[in-house]
């Protein structure tokens, strides 16, 4: 195979067994362990301060037993943390549906790889919307798993409480046939109804409002009109700095010591965001956990009856290469308040691909109730 996007940081092949995954293809993003192979997790210091993996991770294991080939480890942002894909060290992966734009990350090789044609399945992971954000950045099909549901044992942990696993395709048919394969279910009940959040839906461009308009009404026409609703009682500003807030000090705890002591040489944005992370609070860390809780508690009254969430994936589409480090951090936090729902309340969301703005993919996403990754695969199926 040739990497023609940059989507790489290694190309080897790991042949997979036989099943249901037999003759597809896919990239691993480089925090999760491959026997034999370092986990870069996207700093030349964490790679070298790390030895070799001595057994596949639990996910790389499973996609293997279910046939399909490891083609190689695919590039993140720098300790995942991150959106836009950038990195200081291994440069950004090439978006193949407008090379002008950013691929997305933390998981940019695994969504450049699939846009690209390279693999057919691009294993990621999402905490606060890495696979979510690339996969409408580049136009592809991405899926955030209920949290705890696929284990993440033998990966790079980044805010546990937060880290789920995810993976990119190119259609839907691969994107159940993995996720049944992933031991979930590739199918389900349609939901009885779809809620249609007004507080984040406005902060959408009104371009991207427009583009993903025909696939709201498509999902309307097979279950029904979505019901308006405000998501965010308390304001989704402060479910954005209760996100922050908890996921950069669960960030520090897991990684501070290692920071601390290497002192790791850092591209922009990330230094930012990890000194951020060790100035936190525990009084700030327990107030903005306890507004989790809140957000959780409304997401389950909310979801109970298995309705499901409608909403654009990002603000617009992906920013252009050449945009500067605050345009990114501005682009980066308005994509969080959309984002962060799913985030506080550990559920799945599968980000579908739903139109074009100025020459940029955008797309439409479902957010279900916790393990409801079947009743979404069956909604987006109606289209």
């Amino acid at each position: 195979m040739e990497d023609t996007v940059n989507a790489f940081v290694d190309v080897f092949t790991i042949e997979g067994g036989s099943g249901p995954l037999s003759g597809l293809t896919f990239g691993a993003k480089d925090l999760y362990d491959v026997e034999g192979h370092v986990t870069g997790c996207g700093n030349p210091d964490w790679a070298r301060t790390h030895p070799a993996a001595t057994a596949h991770c639990p996910v790389v294991a499973t996609l293997l037993a279910a046939g399909a080939t490891l083609m190689g480890k695919t590039h993140t942002d720098e300790l995942a943390y991150s959106l836009m894909g950038a990195n200081a060290h291994y440069g950004t992966p090439t978006n193949s549906a407008d090379p002008r734009r950013m691929p997305g990350g933390s998981s940019s090789g695994s969504v450049a790889a699939v846009a690209a044609g390279l693999v057919d399945i691009g294993l990621g992971s999402d905490t606060g919307g890495s696979v979510r954000l690339p996969a409408s950045f580049c136009g592809v099909w991405g899926l955030r798993t209920t949290h705890g549901a696929v284990p993440l044992e033998g990966a790079m942990p980044m805010a546990p409480s937060f880290d789920t696993v995810g993976w990119f395709t190119r259609d839907l048919a691969t994107m159940a046939r993995t996720t049944a394969a992933m031991g979930l279910a590739g199918e389900g009940p349609l939901p009885p109804r779809l809620l249609l959040p007004v507080d984040l839906w406005a902060q959408a461009m009104p371009a991207t409002v427009d583009a993903v308009a025909p696939t709201l009404a498509a999902l309307e026409a097979a279950v029904g009109p979505a019901v308006p609703v405000v998501v965010a009682e308390e304001g989704i500003d402060t479910w954005f700095d209760a996100f922050r807030i908890a996921q950069a000090a669960e960030v520090w705890e897991t990684h501070g010591a290692w920071v601390s002591a290497v002192k790791p040489n850092f591209g922009p944005g990330i230094a930012d965001r990890f000194a951020m992370a060790s100035a936190i609070g525990s009084d700030e860390r327990a107030a903005a956990l306890a507004m989790r809780e809140k957000v959780r508690a409304r997401a389950a009254a909310l979801l109970a009856d298995g309705a499901v969430v409608v909403l654009p994936t990002s603000p617009g589409p992906a920013p252009f290469r050449d945009a500067d480090e605050p345009t990114l951090n501005a682009f980066r936090n308005r994509a969080l308040r959309m984002l962060c729902l799913a985030g506080h309340a550990g559920l799945p969301q599968l980000s579908v691909p739903a139109g074009v703005v100025e020459g940029g993919p955008v797309g439409l996403s479902l957010v279900g109730p916790r393990h409801g990754e079947g009743s979404l695969l069956s909604l987006a199926a109606t289209l």
